[in-house]
């Protein structure tokens, strides 16, 4: 995938607003995937599960690649 700005980039940000880490799971990313979905998932319990939800699309627009 290429870098920041980067088609798959938006396209796993978008993912990433409908589930927490399924964006970085597109990306290849599996531990922060499953890191930000686990995250996501408890604290809606306490209803801030919208804070790793931005943080998740954010990180994954944000992402770059290796080089």
């Amino acid at each position: 995938m290429s870098g920041q700005g980067s088609t798959g980039n938006v396209i796993a940000a978008l993912c990433s607003f409908f589930i927490p880490g399924l964006g970085q799971l597109i990306q290849g990313r599996l531990l922060k995937a499953a890191i930000m979905f686990v995250l996501a998932a408890v604290l809606w319990v306490f209803l801030l599960g919208w804070i790793i939800s931005i943080w998740s699309v954010i990180d994954a627009a944000m992402f770059k690649g290796a080089d």
